[in-house]
């Protein structure tokens, strides 16, 4: 049976894993719970293995551990999980293209490509200076500027070759990374406590400021949030976070596993009336033991609902040292702390590392994949047409409309193809894929290393019309090679172009043939690819959404 489950926000995929899997089981039907088809592991039995074997390459995990080439679910999974033990650089080049496209370039993608920025405010807490800080650079570079619930401001609109001199002036500003984009540490959200409040008890921001501040850019299964609030009003909404302290006359109430999310869950009461060196203590065990042994994308209230003994067992192992590893769990956690360095600032001052974020690697032209509007006095990027954009509706630049039959017949046409150079081959990180323009055409190339291919695509993602394949993760469907968009994960296949989820998309696909240090695509003249592929013939404008209501409504 088909159905339309996770294909719009993904939000319920999880839910729906979670009811097939009872029902198969229900019916005596065995259920793997493999991390997927390259290794026959969970997530937690693939840390430990990691832990104990020294492992920090996905390479020789997936050499030694594993089959195939990798994809989309254990890619990322991997990472984390090198990140959580031994806290090396994600842009290093052994860990890069293992990443989702959120922490491949450090910022999380919205419609249309483009990137959020959204500078660490610990606590909530930010100084004038600051302040104006985010209105110059919102200002100068056309951002969309938002107050997140999480206290913080969130600079939405940046294009990829845009991130390094965006952040090269928050850093110079007093401003660090603030892992929006990571399954990590996110913040510590505060209510104003005794700095102000007539009813505060504790110092609610200092000691968030100083939390945020420890576990800041710490990897996890999936994003942790927390809160601090200064008395039991718990204006900060503490017991709905991850990690929630709430202030009492005597110390602090340690809450755990909360969540305000789609499915939200109040937190469990861990231990009352804390210290603040208990406190910090009680954290740094239970966010290890829940980076330990959750599975992958798993929040802490999922975790804990599916644990056995659930609240009086994560008591005993954090509380009464049940197990006997606390002392290793404090020391894993010091290690991470200790090794903290903001992922920006490296990029920043590292001309190597600032060459990851080109939008193309062949010219320093740039593309806009999508139309900007205008609304209530500040930009945003065009809506997409909920059923995509019609062929034979597409405009091109200056007004003409684009028949279906004038794409078939470029489809048609044969006309002498040519090799042309796209790059050097140092261009094109290790499994993983770059953009080239050839013309008004966006083209991904990827360096399959690890099979020893190359394969080129269309940049544009048919499903939303967004040119971000290049930025998608490589892997295999069994031996065959492909890409997943960044966007919504669809996968497509690098031989043929097909959507492997059996879906109604395509890619046109290019032959690669490498000679020296040149990387050639064999491609047909510009004007006649421009004609089926240009940005602007595709790229979504504002007037798509409403063409296509009218559409939908004459059919």
């Amino acid at each position: 049976m088909r159905t339309a489950a996770g294909t719009g926000c993904g939000g319920c995929l999880p839910m729906v894993a979670g009811l097939l899997n009872a029902e198969l089981e229900a019916v005596g039907k065995s259920v793997s719970k493999h991390l997927c088809e390259h290794f026959p592991y969970t997530r937690q039995e693939l840390f430990r293995i990691v832990q104990v074997m020294g492992i920090r390459t996905f390479e020789e995990l997936i050499r030694d551990h594993g089959r195939g080439y990798g994809c989309e679910i254990c890619k990322p999974a991997a990472t984390s999980i090198f990140a959580s033990l031994w806290n090396e650089s994600i842009t290093d080049r052994a860990h890069q293209t293992l990443q989702d496209t959120n922490d491949r370039f450090l910022a999380n993608m919205q419609r249309g490509g483009l990137y959020s920025i959204v500078p660490r405010v610990p606590g909530g807490e930010i100084t004038p200076d600051k302040l104006i800080a985010l209105g110059t650079v919102a200002r100068k570079y056309g951002l969309y500027t938002k107050i997140t619930g999480a206290q913080r401001v969130d600079l939405f609109g940046a294009q990829v070759h845009q991130l390094p001199s965006i952040w090269e002036e928050l850093i110079d500003a007093g401003f660090e990374s603030g892992h929006a984009y990571g399954k990590a540490l996110r913040t510590i959200k505060s209510c104003v406590g005794t700095t102000w409040c007539r009813y505060g008890v504790q110092d609610s921001v200092g000691f968030a400021v100083r939390i945020e501040q420890r576990y800041r850019g710490i990897r996890a299964p999936h994003k942790v949030k927390g809160a601090v609030s200064g008395c039991v009003r718990e204006c900060a909404e503490a017991q709905s976070k991850d990690i929630g302290l709430v202030a009492t006359e005597t110390g602090y109430n340690l809450f755990v596993c909360g969540n305000g999310g789609a499915k939200p869950r109040h937190g469990d009461l861990l231990a009352s009336s804390l210290d603040e060196k208990t406190t910090i203590q009680y954290i740094d065990r239970f966010f290890m033991y829940y980076i330990s042994t959750a599975d992958k994308l798993t929040r802490t209230s999922v975790w804990l609902e599916q644990m056995e003994g659930g609240i009086e067992h994560i008591r005993d192992v954090v509380v009464r040292d049940k197990l006997g590893i606390c002392g290793e769990l404090e020391s894993r956690m010091q290690f991470l702390v200790d090794s903290y360095r903001c992922e920006w600032k490296e990029v920043v001052n590292d001309p190597e590392r600032r060459k990851l974020f080109r939008q193309f690697v062949n010219t320093d032209e740039t593309d806009t994949g999508i139309e900007i509007v205008s609304e209530r006095g500040q930009a945003r990027p065009a809506d997409w047409p909920r059923d995509g954009v019609r062929l034979d509706q597409i405009k091109l630049p200056g007004g003409e409309t684009l028949g279906a039959s004038a794409v078939r017949g470029a489809v048609r046409t044969r006309r002498t193809l040519q090799w042309v150079r796209v790059g050097r081959v140092a261009d094109f990180p290790l499994n993983g894929g770059a953009a080239v323009k050839y013309g008004n055409t966006q083209i991904a190339v990827f360096n399959l290393a690890d099979r020893g291919e190359w394969r080129a695509c269309q940049n544009m993602c048919p499903h939303k019309n967004a040119f971000v394949l290049a930025r998608g993760i490589t892997g295999s469907a069994g031996l065959v090679p492909k890409v997943a968009c960044p966007l919504h994960k669809k996968p497509f296949s690098l031989e043929t172009g097909e959507c492997l989820s059996d879906e109604p998309y395509s890619l046109k696909v290019f032959p690669v043939q490498i000679a020296g240090d040149g990387v050639y695509l064999l491609l047909p003249p510009e004007r006649q690819l421009d004609a089926l592929l240009a940005t602007p013939v595709h790229m979504i404008q504002a007037g798509d959404a409403e063409t296509a209501r009218a559409c939908n409504v004459c059919a």
